[in-house]
């Protein structure tokens, strides 16, 4: 039974999507431990995604099975216009599930895809489209070159690129720098020391096409990619991993022929999971200053230092790695 008409039948909408969607992944399940302080690096992402994009795009938000605070604050920044499309799991369905669900959804034919730790700086997409509309058949381009992602298995096209193209000059040398290494190292909880120790010997690549630099590698957290690219490098299954297989899009990627490449300069750049004064200065926001770092030539630096390396060698840290996961399956059984 129906009762009157449609009163959109016959009609037109003037919306038509923009070419890029930005594409952010949201998971934070609660609000304890690892997650205590993602709340503030969410807020710091999408305030500076907003502020800091000037190119026309649309906002796409996946939320991975978030806490109820997580989706209310998502819900509103809808409704002030700030998100385009806002899609809910339930459940956390995995980060390469996720990708499955999120490319196949974005509108646009250019996807900007970034974790929900990213900051972004000043001019940032224009940085980014420029080299995926200079360089041919480009896969990937992050905003954040770091020295670990230098490996043949990721960076075998872009060396074959410059190889057979004579409008390329492949620069080799050390490019990145310090300070860059160092902020990475920190967000992902290393010792920038061990860090700089462990890439001594890496050569870093820059590529030089039509008068614009690009270093040869990018990054899985944050990129932009012509859509079509990561949907067709995708697997083919759904394996049901909650972590996992970015690494092997990376070479899917590389392998299927697609230059992986990074802006000259740092455009972007991750936070990890607690909210440092430096991008709280730069938003406004206030929080708790962090404790100075300890001296490691002093002896409590010393025993930090000795800790730190414990706790992270392998069969400590699977063994505590299995016992967090356990505890985490307890507490959310979804």
């Amino acid at each position: 039974m129906r009762v009157g008409m449609n009163p959109a039948r016959g009609k037109y909408s003037d919306y038509r999507p923009a070419r890029v969607t930005v594409a952010i992944l949201v998971h934070i399940p609660h609000h304890t431990g690892y997650f205590a302080g993602r709340m503030d690096v969410l807020r710091a992402c999408l305030t500076s995604l907003i502020e800091n994009t000037r190119e026309p795009y649309d906002l796409l938000v996946f939320n991975n099975g978030s806490s109820p605070e997580v989706r209310a604050y998502l819900e509103d920044l809808q409704r002030e216009g700030a998100i385009d499309y806002l899609l809910h799991s339930r459940i956390n369905v995995g980060k390469i599930g996720a990708f499955q669900i999120l490319f196949r959804a974005a509108p646009g034919e250019v996807v900007a895809y970034a974790d929900d730790d990213i900051y972004f700086y000043p001019g940032w997409l224009g940085e980014h489209l420029k080299i995926l509309d200079t360089f041919p058949s480009v896969g990937m381009v992050s905003g954040c070159a770091v020295r670990t992602l230098f490996n043949m298995e990721r960076i075998s096209a872009n060396l074959e690129f410059a190889e057979r193209n004579p409008e390329v000059v492949l620069h080799t040398g050390r490019f990145i720098e310090e300070t860059w290494m160092r902020d990475w190292a920190v967000s992902y909880g290393r010792d920038p020391e061990e860090v700089r120790a462990q890439t001594e010997d890496v050569v870093e690549r820059i590529l030089e096409y039509r008068g614009l630099q690009a270093f040869a590698m990018a990054n899985h957290n944050q990129f932009v990619s012509p859509k079509e690219v990561i949907v067709g490098c995708l697997p083919d299954t759904w394996s049901g991993r909650l972590m996992g297989l970015m690494d092997e899009l990376d070479v899917a990627v590389n392998q299927a022929g697609y230059l992986r490449l990074t802006t000259r300069q740092r455009t972007t750049q991750h936070m990890g999971n607690t909210l440092g004064p430096e991008f709280a200065t730069q938003l406004g926001m206030e929080i708790e200053a962090s404790q100075p770092a300890l001296a490691l030539t002093s002896k409590r630096g010393r025993w930090a230092r000795w800790r730190r390396k414990f706790l992270l060698s392998r069969p400590v840290r699977w063994f505590l790695l299995g016992v967090y996961s356990k505890l985490f399956k307890l507490l959310n059984p979804e």
